[in-house]
C-alpha cells in the first residue's frame, strides 16, 4: 500500500508558481482557496441584460469567460452585435479563441487609451472588474438611454494579504475605488446611477501554493511579486497556515447599474 506524503512548502510553492495565469478562470483554486460570491450573481444578471440589448460592448473582458457564459445563458435571444476589448496580450489570445466561435471579435485596446468606437455605438456596455472605469468614454459610446452594467473591485480588497507582504498601507489607499467616489465620477460624466450595491466577501487561502498563484495572477496586489523575492514571508505564512488554518482575507465588490440619460 502506497504511503501518502504531505506536500512540502517547496512542493506547494512550485505548484503555485507553475500554474498558467492567463484569463479569469479560477478553477485551479478548487480545494485550495475559496471566495464568497456577491449576492447579485453578476454573470447571470449580465445574461438577462444581453437578452434585451441590440449592440453590446464588453470592456476589459479578461479571457472572455464571463461574457462567454452570459452569452450562452442569453441564447437564443443574444444581441445581434457583441464586441469585446482587452488590454493584456495573453488574455487577448485566450479571449479570441473562446469568443470567436460565438461571433464576437476581441479588439486589443490598452486599458489607458480611448475606446476605438464611434459615439453612441452601443446600447449596453458591460465590464467585470475593470482596471479603472473611464466614465467619459462609457458615456460617449453609449446611446442616450443606454446602460452601463458592471461589477467593480471595491476599496481595500484583499488588504489583509497585501499588508502581510507590503506592510501597513496609507489610509488613502483604502478609499481607492470607493463606490461613492465612483458614483461621483460617473455623475460628473453626465451619467445617472440607477443602482449601486456593495458587499464585503470572505476569502480563505488553504495552502501557500494558492497564495503564490493568486499573487501571480492578480499582479497588481503585490507589485513585482516573485517567489524568490518573498520566500521568507511565504515560508512564514506557510507555517502559519499549517499551524492555525486558512489565511483569511476579504474582497470588496460593487455593482453599478448606470444609464446615459436621454436628451
Amino acid at each position: 500500500m502506497a504511503l501518502h506524503h504531505p506536500r512540502t512548502f517547496d512542493d506547494l510553492v512550485a505548484e503555485g508558481a507553475s500554474a498558467p495565469t492567463e484569463g479569469w478562470d479560477f478553477s485551479w483554486f478548487e480545494g485550495r482557496a475559496t471566495e464568497e460570491r456577491p449576492s447579485w450573481g453578476y454573470a447571470r444578471a449580465m445574461s438577462g441584460r444581453l437578452a434585451e440589448a441590440t449592440a453590446v460592448l464588453d470592456v476589459q473582458t479578461g479571457g472572455g469567460e464571463v461574457l462567454d457564459f452570459a452569452l450562452g445563458a442569453a441564447a437564443p435571444h443574444r444581441p445581434p452585435l457583441v464586441v469585446a476589448t482587452e488590454g493584456w496580450r495573453p488574455n487577448v489570445a485566450k479571449a479570441t479563441a473562446l469568443l470567436r466561435p460565438r461571433g464576437v471579435p476581441v479588439v486589443a485596446v490598452p486599458d489607458d487609451v480611448l475606446l476605438p468606437f464611434a459615439d453612441g455605438a452601443f446600447d449596453l456596455v458591460v465590464s467585470r472588474h475593470p482596471v479603472e472605469p473611464h466614465w467619459g468614454e462609457v458615456a460617449r459610446v453609449l446611446v442616450p438611454g443606454g446602460t452601463y452594467f458592471a461589477q467593480h473591485v471595491g476599496p481595500g480588497s484583499v488588504f489583509e494579504l497585501i499588508e502581510y507582504f507590503l506592510g501597513p498601507q496609507p489610509e488613502e489607499s483604502r478609499y481607492h475605488r470607493h463606490p461613492e467616489r465612483e458614483r461621483a465620477d460617473a455623475e460628473a460624466a453626465g451619467l445617472e446611477v440607477v443602482e449601486l450595491r456593495a458587499e464585503r466577501l470572505r476569502m480563505e487561502f488553504h495552502d501557500i501554493g494558492a497564495v503564490v498563484h493568486f499573487l501571480r495572477k492578480v499582479v497588481w496586489m503585490v507589485p513585482g511579486f516573485t517567489v524568490e523575492g518573498h520566500r521568507d514571508r511565504l515560508r512564514a505564512l506557510h507555517e502559519r497556515i499549517e499551524a492555525d488554518g486558512p489565511f483569511v482575507a476579504h474582497s470588496t465588490r460593487h455593482l453599478f447599474d448606470v444609464r446615459r440619460p436621454r436628451p
